[in-house]
């Protein structure tokens, strides 16, 4: 009896790991709380890539090419961490998917330059796969597909 009066006084080790203690304590966002921080993200984004090419439009006509490419570098640096956040954002629903997907459409537009049945399989892969998310999602390319027939 005395040793497992002993054995009664030593800390017991629980079966939870430091790991599930501290997200007990700080718990994951909900699904709707990530996808609610991307729809921000992709209005803000979209705010930005509007004004970049607004601005692309109006200064390559009114200034020289040194002072419109310090006011694209200048947007793309606000855009740089919210296209990081955009990709490292889990997307817990299918507007959270949308988000994504159209991020990675922007990220890769070069797949739609060519209609389909001319570009490379890869390209061809990743431009179908980006394209079904969206119609799924019920969200627009953030540009004019090409069809085959152009």
């Amino acid at each position: 009896m005395a040793e497992n009066d002993a054995e009664a006084d030593l800390p017991s080790r629980s079966a939870a790991s430091s790991v599930d203690i501290i997200s007990a304590t700080h718990p994951k966002p909900s699904a709707r709380e990530n996808d609610a921080a991307l729809l921000s993200l992709q209005k803000r984004f979209n705010a930005l890539t509007a004004e970049l090419n607004a601005d692309v439009e109006r200064l390559h006509a009114e200034v020289g090419s040194g002072a419109l490419t310090k006011r694209v570098e200048a947007i793309l640096a606000r855009l740089d961490p919210i296209e990081r956040a955009i990709m490292e954002t889990p997307a817990c629903t299918l507007a959270g998917l949308g988000v994504k997907a159209r991020h990675a459409a922007y990220v890769l537009s070069q797949y739609w330059d060519a209609p389909i049945d001319r570009i490379d399989w890869d390209a061809r892969a990743v431009r179908l796969l980006i394209e079904a998310v969206c119609q799924v999602a019920h969200v627009p390319l953030p540009f004019r597909n090409l069809s085959d027939g152009e």
